[in-house]
């Protein structure tokens, strides 16, 4: 998934702020995604779907409240955080269910928005590696293969994938900086 640069981000952001149809429909389109896999893991699959649309209906009607100094999608991970704990509220279970609310961190779940949010910058900035260091480092981090078995699967020498990591992971670090440099 291509997600919007900083940028990007806060024009969305600000186009929806000024009740920007088209801008609701972007960031829905764009964001819908991550925000569904985001919910899921607290209130299941069944009722995600329901919790994203909620979600995008609180941006739209709250979005004045969008502060551009912010980021996007913090900012609508909040919103989503906090549909997803109204939902848990209303099944009004007699004792709380510890696995769905498990990995909330603080009071409000702040962090774990943050997580997802930064998650999805993350995703972002792999996606604009070249192909070649993008493999090795999804390799190593999403599938959890060593260097030696990332060699073996993609038959190259361990020095190659030992430099497309490095390499990658020094270019991953430059792309995140200038973007958080953006968002200043």
């Amino acid at each position: 998934m291509d997600l919007p640069d900083a940028a990007e981000q806060a024009a969305i952001g600000a186009r929806l702020a000024r009740q920007d149809e088209a801008a609701l429909q972007e960031a829905y389109e764009r964001y819908a995604p991550v925000v569904l896999a985001y919910v899921s893991r607290y209130v299941g699959r069944d009722e995600a779907e329901d919790v994203v649309q909620r979600t995008f209906l609180d941006a739209w009607r709250g979005a004045s409240r969008y502060d551009p100094n912010q980021r996007f999608t913090a900012w609508l991970f909040t919103i989503a955080h906090h549909r997803a704990v109204d939902t848990l509220r209303a099944r009004r279970h007699t004792v709380v269910d510890v696995e769905s609310i498990r990995d909330l961190a603080g009071d409000d779940g702040r962090e774990t928005a943050s997580r997802f949010a930064d998650a999805a910058d993350v995703r972002w900035a792999v996606a604009r590696l070249p192909e070649h260091e993008r493999t090795v480092l999804e390799m190593a981090y999403f599938q959890e293969l060593t260097q030696k078995e990332i060699a073996a699967r993609l038959d190259v020498p361990l020095g190659t994938v030992k430099a497309r990591a490095s390499r990658g992971t020094r270019r991953l670090g430059e792309i995140m900086r200038a973007t958080e440099e953006e968002r200043r």
